[in-house]
């Protein structure tokens, strides 16, 4: 299958010092709150926090369960931390997320950066590529974007305060 490589980039401040916020990515309590789930539909967080072990998040919506799966590639606490992420269900492609951390004078800054695969279709012409590579960069910034928010209050406050769902 051909692919595409598209690259995301998105940084947030928080709060808190860096240990806290680089434990969140790790600590299967707080995974299960806020990455690609929520508390009350996640069914399991799973970590094994060492380069080469893997991470596993499910998260059941609407009757149907989604997998999000992974391996952690480097871990170097509090300042950095990359791992791979696929969700099988839907292909077997691989994204590289790389997750920076620095102190700042009132808390610190993360620096996410996603490198995207995006799948090719076989009749696709270049422009259909960067259709499908933008549409890509644009959804995933919006589901991290939401993410991101609940990060920030768990770290910061101890508790996420979920969107009531309408």
């Amino acid at each position: 299958m051909d692919t595409s490589t598209t690259t995301l980039v998105m940084k947030r401040q928080f709060d808190v010092p860096p240990e806290r916020v680089f434990d969140a990515w790790l600590n299967p309590e707080m995974m299960r709150k806020w990455l690609f789930t929520m508390e009350m539909t996640n069914k399991v967080a799973h970590s094994d926090p060492r380069v080469g072990g893997a991470w596993e998040i499910v998260d059941e919506r609407e009757g149907k369960e989604y997998r999000a799966i992974g391996e952690y590639l480097e871990l170097d606490p509090p300042n950095k931390l990359v791992f791979t992420f696929k969700m099988p269900q839907f292909n077997d492609l691989e994204d590289r997320i790389t997750v920076e951390f620095r102190s700042v004078d009132d808390g610190c800054e993360m620096t996410f950066t996603q490198e995207i695969t995006v799948p090719h279709e076989e009749e696709w012409t270049t422009e259909d590529i960067q259709k499908a590579m933008t549409e890509y960069h644009d959804q995933t910034e919006h589901g991290w974007h939401y993410m991101f928010m609940g990060l920030k209050q768990l770290v910061e406050t101890g508790k996420i305060d979920y969107p009531s769902p309408s």
